[in-house]
């Protein structure tokens, strides 16, 4: 399917960061593949139950769509059924919420197995509970930003065989989980230092573990660009061989059906013996976004796990590459451009050092 015309509701809920909310709404519509043909913003101070903006917005809204025609209303707020459905009986267009859109970009990315498996989970835990009513849409449906997925014929399912498909996708992730304990342990016994990459989404994560590595994994300036975690070897002078993974990126007000579904994947992150936490240093909002990353970790159980900051793109902020220290004597940080290729050095030398506390210390120090 093309790319779809999207019009795009903002809610204003009183967020002093509202704006920056906002922007990188229309970043998960654009990644979606959504062309924004209009942006209406919608001001309240709690959200309504039948339609969560007020009924006079959204007879505004049902004028817009008449004349911008869009194929989807894309909703930046988790919406409720009832809301959902309320909404697309008044627009007479499909109308997305932003954890949908969240869940139909990692439809859209998942290449593995295991990434497709978590993907439809999650999907159909969500979407679970939002049969009723569908089922005229579903009988039309072609496709495209917010069904992508699961197919036609599994979303018109009963909640009974849905029931089934999420045990079945339960059982096969939890082999999956499996598998991975079983190549940590491996991994374990080799006493190889282990390192994943974190951090919001869109920072260069991929970026940097691809000049790390020597390695192609996929990159883009979209969120959401990585979701399958990528393994690699790699030899360090100093400390021998460090196993290095690239990991989904996180971001604000992460569907808990995704944190769940993922926990296969994350756990890459939780067996650790240290974590690089990339952050997009040209970012006004760089603050938050650790401060985003940090709450996940702590969701998923990775916050004892130690944790260097790499503050990355300082080609775009005029810094230079530096490693800073803190009182302690501990690396705090290290400031590298991943796509200029500066200070990486440095993050071997950072591999370096952890390498041999981790060999004092033992694993997961």
């Amino acid at each position: 399917m093309g790319i779809m015309k999207a019009l795009v509701i903002h809610v204003d809920l009183g967020d002093l960061d509202r704006d920056a909310h906002a922007q990188e709404f229309l970043l998960l519509a654009r990644s979606a593949g959504a062309r924004v043909v209009g942006e209406v913003t919608a001001r309240r101070s709690r959200p309504d139950p039948a339609y969560f903006i007020g009924s006079g917005k959204v007879k505004e809204i049902s004028a817009l769509i008449r004349d911008t025609n869009p194929d989807v209303v894309l909703f930046d707020q988790p919406l409720s059924p009832a809301q959902q459905r309320n909404l697309e009986r008044a627009f007479g267009v499909r109308v997305v919420d932003r954890v949908l859109l969240i869940l139909d970009i990692f439809a859209l990315r998942a290449q593995s197995r295991e990434g497709k498996l978590q993907v439809e989970l999650a999907q159909l835990q969500h979407l679970s509970t939002r049969l009723t009513g569908l089922g005229s849409q579903l009988e039309q449906q072609q496709g495209g930003i917010g069904l992508r997925g699961p197919g036609e014929s599994q979303l018109e399912l009963d909640r009974r065989l849905i029931g089934r498909r999420v045990k079945l996708l339960r059982e096969r992730i939890k082999k999956v989980r499996r598998q991975r304990a079983t190549q940590r342990r491996s991994r374990l016994r080799s006493g190889v230092t282990t390192v994943s990459l974190v951090g919001y989404t869109n920072a260069g994560k991929s970026t940097l573990f691809n000049a790390l590595t020597r390695s192609d994994a996929y990159t883009a300036n979209k969120l959401f660009a990585t979701l399958d975690t990528t393994t690699r070897r790699v030899w360090v002078e100093g400390t021998g061989q460090v196993v290095v993974s690239d990991t989904v990126g996180f971001i604000r007000d992460l569907p808990p059906t995704l944190v769940a579904a993922f926990r296969a994947t994350l756990e890459e992150t939780v067996s650790a013996d240290v974590l690089f936490h990339v952050v997009d240093n040209s970012s006004s909002l760089r603050d938050e976004h650790i401060q985003e990353v940090n709450k996940v970790l702590a969701d998923i159980g990775a916050d004892h796990i130690p944790c260097v900051m790499v503050y990355n793109k300082i080609d775009l902020t005029g810094h230079t590459p530096r490693i800073d220290y803190d009182d302690h004597g501990t690396i705090a940080r290290v400031l590298v451009s991943a796509e200029k290729r500066l200070g990486l050095d440095l993050l071997r030398e950072t591999l370096v050092e952890l390498g041999q506390i981790v060999e004092t210390n033992g694993f997961n120090v």
